[in-house]
């Protein structure tokens, strides 16, 4: 029988973040003998506060990890995942939000166990390390019925793998396609207080971060919330290999010999946002000197440099500067221009 497709999209760094995050709790319950089943929005009439794709994971004791909505859908997710975690047996569910949730949509939800084999575990997290993205094919019927064969299969680059034992890709259901990416990763280089603080901001907003931080600071990884490495390295030692158009990068040394220094490591590379901390008058200094000692410099890289970095928001305080910062980085990622959203015509989300 020929397979249907019902949606093919292209999906950001923040679904990798939160399937991250799944894996992990699904590897805390089934240390302790927990079940866990997976709920995935795979269709949409009209508009929702979260869009197709969108997961979460509950376990057999009520422990939620993620969200499909602001809220209120879960309660119902909850309800009906007790016949799964009884039967085993994935099933659809629809929700009207229309009068609910005052989203104007119906909402298709996969309800399924969640087994994924230690295969799965070793080529999930390979792939991570490695920066690949990852494809997802949600097999399923858009009715309210139980289906055995319905369910989601991951590709690693050597085949398919289901989330749960025996599960195959279903000839005669509709699938729903999607492309993860690797996740955003944020290069921090420096080590002062508004540095803690967009490392605070940057992993609550899904980002892979990095501190790096010269030698002679006496700071560690702890001194940084959300951070998965600190590396304490010179502008000289400082490798710059792994930058790619998934990468932002924020100096904030507070020194403009260090800045320029790494500056000048950085220039070999083009990441999707480099943002430079201070005036406008120090950037100009900087950038005149950067020119001098690098006259063949690709003109991209210095076109890509965001200094003041952040949007115009009227940040003070540390926390308020993270905050503009990472508003930029989003800005440039999605490749929209800021606006007030009760001045934007049509629909809230970008396709």
């Amino acid at each position: 029988m020929k397979q249907f497709r019902l949606y093919q999209l292209d999906y950001t760094e923040k679904m990798t973040h939160e399937l991250k995050r799944i894996i992990k709790a699904y590897l805390k319950a089934k240390d302790k003998g927990i079940k866990t089943v997976m709920a995935t929005v795979v269709a949409l009439d009209g508009s929702s506060y979260r869009r197709p794709g969108v997961r979460m994971l509950m376990n057999s004791e009520g422990l939620f990890t993620g969200a499909v909505s602001g809220g209120c859908v879960e309660k119902e997710i909850w309800r009906q995942a007790q016949e799964v975690f009884t039967s085993g047996t994935p099933r659809i569910m629809t929700y009207d939000g229309r009068y609910r949730l005052g989203c104007e949509g119906i909402l298709y939800i996969l309800i399924e166990p969640f087994m994924p084999d230690d295969e799965f575990i070793t080529s999930f997290w390979k792939t991570i390390s490695e920066r690949k993205g990852i494809n997802c094919r949600i097999y399923h019927a858009k009715d309210e019925k139980d289906y055995l064969k319905m369910g989601t299969h991951f590709y690693f680059g050597n085949g398919f793998k289901g989330v749960r034992p025996g599960l195959q890709q279903e000839e005669g259901l509709k699938f729903f396609e999607q492309q993860l990416m690797p996740s955003h990763q944020l290069l921090i280089i420096g080590a002062e207080h508004d540095a803690v603080q967009l490392s605070t901001y940057g992993s609550m907003t899904g980002w892979e971060v990095s501190i790096i931080t010269s030698p002679s600071e006496e700071k560690n990884i702890k001194d940084f919330p959300g951070a998965k490495e600190l590396l304490a390295v010179s502008a000289d030692d400082f490798d710059v290999s792994k930058i790619d158009t998934e990468t932002s990068v924020v100096l904030m040394t507070h020194s403009y010999v260090k800045d320029l220094s790494f500056l000048m490591a950085l220039s070999k590379t083009l990441p999707r946002y480099l943002g430079l901390l201070g005036p406008t008058a120090r950037r100009e200094k900087i950038l005149n000197e950067l020119l001098e000692r690098c006259p063949d410099i690709n003109p991209d890289f210095i076109e890509n440099i965001h200094g003041p970095a952040g949007l115009d928001i009227g940040a003070e305080t540390a926390g308020e500067i993270a905050v503009s910062i990472v508003a930029e980085i989003l800005s440039v990622y999605r490749n929209t221009h800021p606006k007030y959203l009760k001045d934007k015509k049509g629909a809230i989300h970008y396709s």
